[in-house]
């Protein structure tokens, strides 16, 4: 019998949808050619009323599930966020708030979070959905001093908006993003104005954090003047919040925190009936007009037709299990760059390339632009082996090779559901922010990453797994040319025992 291999059967379950794409996708290509286009008449699309076969339904949904699944994914997060009454923590845990107000965390995020895959231990999380149809939305930006930070500012597509932060030379002041069909006056007193395609966009503030009781305390003056609010209540002065005196919540998402997956923000049998509304409410990109039109003659015929209907649902959910579901490995969310780690090259800069948009919604959505945040992701060992909690690992980082960053680096354990796992240390993450990690005589960082508490010289680097499969995570905020340029790869994970 032939052992077959996941990473294979998503590859070729991707294979008719990729030449589907490339077809439908033509007058990009020719536009990139230098053809005229300026007067040129586009080509007629689907003709409406056309018999389609169920083969033919269920295929083409699968596809239209793996293109839309990271907008719906963000318009359901919306949908959520649209009913929470104040800024508050979800579960004590989650930072919710009305549409348009971000909500910051004064810590670390709890271990017990389930809103977001792959979280981050290293920074002070805000975030915030922004509904920008009605009016603009103003936030502010601090004055940091020497912290590392960055807004991060997306659309409904998951794409950037352009930057905020220390590696841009945003200064502090007062901010502005608006919607796609804004055409008002910028008031005095807004520093810079971010255009965002979609009316759906949200902000995630990030500002790195020293795992000291020292800077816990030195950084609650800096976020508390961190808000957003909506263009009519900007007068010019700086607004505060005490963000470590906020109510708590029962999980808005209807789940609960700390149950293992990530919450379900995309239910594959309701697709069908929100992605109408995502489609008519995000404009295509150039040259996605003709995918607009075949994805509409779908919606167009299921609206008529009870049994296309039920297909096209049912496709989801086979999609759903088939195809996305396997899409949370990190080995989907970017290309080997050595040693068997992953690393992603277009994060939240994803044009056209549906896979790893939605590859990386799947296994972490909120993924910063590269020029902010590197990632290397892995799963296996040196022998190709899962890394998994019943072996004993080393990771060691030669003098001067520790990742080359302006900002921070880190390497973060996740369970195979891509959470923190817990552990008596409650630790989760090593790299900039411990004070105590211990270096070798000749000057190298070695971590011990297993279940078992080592010696105790040994407690300052260990990174505790748990029994079970796991995952490492290597974040390089501001990344250097090293980085950027593919002259630096992580250090392979060696089983040692």
């Amino acid at each position: 019998m032939i052992k077959e291999n996941k990473h294979f059967r998503v590859r070729v379950l991707l294979s008719a949808g990729a030449l589907a794409f490339a077809a439908l996708t033509q007058p990009a290509v020719a536009q990139t050619r230098g053809e005229p286009t300026a007067n040129a008449k586009f080509p007629p699309g689907p003709v409406v009323g056309t018999h389609l076969p169920e083969a033919y339904v269920s295929q083409m949904g699968k596809i239209a599930y793996l293109w839309g699944w990271p907008m719906v994914n963000i318009y359901n997060r919306y949908l959520v966020f649209s009913k929470v009454p104040e800024n508050g923590l979800g579960d004590g845990v989650l930072p919710v708030g009305p549409l348009n107000r971000l909500t910051m965390l004064v810590d670390y995020i709890k271990p017990e979070e389930r809103a977001v895959a792959t979280p981050n231990q290293d920074v002070v999380y805000g975030f915030g959905i922004l509904s920008l149809e009605k009016e603009p939305v103003v936030f502010q930006v601090p004055d940091f001093g020497s912290r590392f930070w960055v807004y991060q500012l997306g659309n409904q597509r998951t794409d950037t908006l352009g930057g905020v932060g220390k590696m841009y030379g945003t200064k502090p002041g007062f901010y502005m993003v608006v919607g796609p069909h804004w055409k008002g006056t910028v008031p005095k007193g807004i520093t810079g104005v971010f255009h965002s395609p979609t009316n759906i966009a949200y902000i995630i503030p990030r500002a790195f954090l020293d795992d000291t009781a020292e800077d816990r305390q030195a950084i609650r003056p800096v976020v508390s003047q961190i808000m957003s609010y909506p263009l009519g209540e900007f007068n010019g002065r700086t607004k505060t919040k005490d963000w470590s005196a906020l109510p708590k919540f029962s999980d808005p998402a209807g789940g609960t925190q700390g149950s293992g997956a990530e919450t379900q923000w995309v239910k594959p049998e309701k697709f069908f009936d929100e992605l109408p509304l995502v489609i008519k409410a995000v404009p295509p990109q150039p040259g996605e007009e003709a995918l607009y039109a075949w994805i509409n003659s779908l919606l167009d015929a299921a609206a008529k037709d009870p049994k296309v209907a039920e297909t096209l649902r049912q496709s989801a959910v086979d999609a759903d299990k088939e195809l996305v579901a396997g899409m949370h490995s990190y080995y989907y969310a970017g290309v080997p760059v050595g040693n068997n780690w992953i690393a992603p090259q277009n994060g939240a800069q994803f044009g056209t390339d549906y896979f790893s948009r939605t590859a990386a919604a799947k296994a972490n959505i909120f993924v910063n632009p590269r020029k902010e945040s590197a990632y290397f992701a892995q799963e296996y060992d040196t022998q190709n082996q899962r890394l998994n909690g019943a072996n004993v690992y080393q990771v060691t980082f030669p003098k001067g090779e520790l990742p080359p960053v302006n900002g921070f680096w880190s390497v973060t354990l996740y369970d195979e559901a891509h959470f923190f796992a817990p552990n008596e240390l409650n630790r989760f993450s090593l790299g900039t922010k411990n004070k105590d990690l211990k270096y070798g005589p000749d000057g190298s960082l070695t971590l011990y990453v297993q279940n078992k508490r080592p010696s105790e010289d040994k407690v300052a680097n260990w990174l505790p797994a748990p029994t079970g499969d796991f995952e490492l995570f290597i974040r390089a905020y501001w990344p250097k040319a090293e980085i950027m340029q593919g002259q630096w790869s992580p250090p392979p994970v060696q089983k040692t025992n």
